[in-house]
């Protein structure tokens, strides 16, 4: 953490920004990829302005070929270079699948450590911003099944820039999930130089006594917003913001079901197959006798994101979090 006092008010989206300019002047390793992050500062304009201050070499214009670039970028990364790419949408990153899961996850154990794949790769994700099909996956369970990469998901100006600055200074493969329900929602005081969040480290937003509400991402401040209502009802929760899907932080998961006993997971993704269902299995393990209910969930549904007149239904609101907690309650 920075003791700096020097702090400027950011969205999530210009915490990025942030981080990236900050890692691209440090290191000279560091250059990012992606389609029309260059001239255009991509589709969010991320990356506004970094090609004009640091060159065409460290700031490169991409084909329209996920599996193209993200295979280029590993090769990169074994000969010493730190890529950082842009996926456009999460939903866009399937074509790259399999130089992910057979290259980059793998390749520090299969040359017994002599080289590694320091990458990361940024992916806008979620629903809720009115954006056509395949631009609004919550997919990230497939990358947790992943041996070997690790993913992060911020969900506030403070933890984008920390966490980003960490995943580029990993050795390993980062995937950087952006909720883009949150790029420009909220603005927050954020150190001006350089700091790191530590990636594999929960944080608790919020202090209760009576159920643990689980969540990360573009979910945390639909959860906050609930566990207000919930105080007027005399409920007290704690609240969890992952940042970390892979590895999750098991202690604070632990320490908090432990205290209350009772449990909420909310998540945009499909329920089945999902990171819910693997702290399920965490309480499981570490907490199973001291649970008074059954864990709740509360999540999207197990199909495509729907257009825009029904993504309202889909998503995780307000009132299906307090209702899985009034449920929880009165078990």
């Amino acid at each position: 953490m920075t003791t700096s006092t020097r702090k400027k008010t950011v969205t999530l989206l210009s915490a990025i920004t942030d981080a990236l300019s900050i890692m691209l002047k440090e290191d000279e390793r560091v250059l990012l990829l992606g389609e029309d992050i260059g001239k255009n500062g991509g589709v969010f304009r991320a990356t506004e302005g970094l090609q004009a201050a640091f060159g065409e070499d460290r700031v490169i214009d991409t084909p329209l070929s996920e599996a193209g670039f993200v295979g280029a970028a590993i090769g990169m990364a074994a000969n010493g270079l730190v890529p950082v790419i842009e996926i456009q949408f999460l939903g866009f990153i399937y074509p790259a699948y399999e130089q992910l899961m057979t290259h980059a996850v793998r390749l520090r154990s299969r040359t017994m450590g002599h080289y590694s794949a320091p990458i990361v790769i940024r992916a806008p994700y979620g629903a809720g911003v009115r954006a056509p099909e395949i631009h609004c996956d919550s997919t990230e369970a497939i990358f947790t099944h992943m041996p070997g990469m690790k993913v992060v998901c911020p969900s506030n100006p403070y933890d984008a820039k920390g966490l980003m600055i960490a995943a580029i200074e990993d050795p390993d493969p980062v995937l950087f999930l952006e909720p883009m329900r949150s790029y420009r929602a909220v603005k927050e005081d954020v150190p001006e130089e350089k700091y790191t969040v530590e990636i594999g480290k929960g944080a608790l937003l919020e202090q209760g006594e009576d159920v643990t509400i689980i969540t990360w991402g573009a979910m945390v401040p639909v959860v906050r917003s609930t566990v207000k209502q919930l105080a007027e009802d005399g409920v007290t929760c704690d609240v969890i913001d992952l940042r970390t899907l892979s590895p999750i932080d098991e202690d604070i998961i632990a320490f908090s079901v432990q205290k209350t006993g009772r449990t909420v997971i909310v998540q945009e993704a499909h329920p089945s197959s999902s990171v819910a269902n693997d702290i399920l299995s965490i309480i499981n393990e570490t907490s199973f006798l001291y649970q008074k209910a059954p864990v709740e969930k509360v999540s999207g549904f197990d199909t495509p994101v729907p257009y825009f007149s029904f993504e309202d239904f889909y998503l995780p609101t307000p009132e299906r979090v307090r209702e899985a907690v009034l449920k929880v309650m009165s078990f």
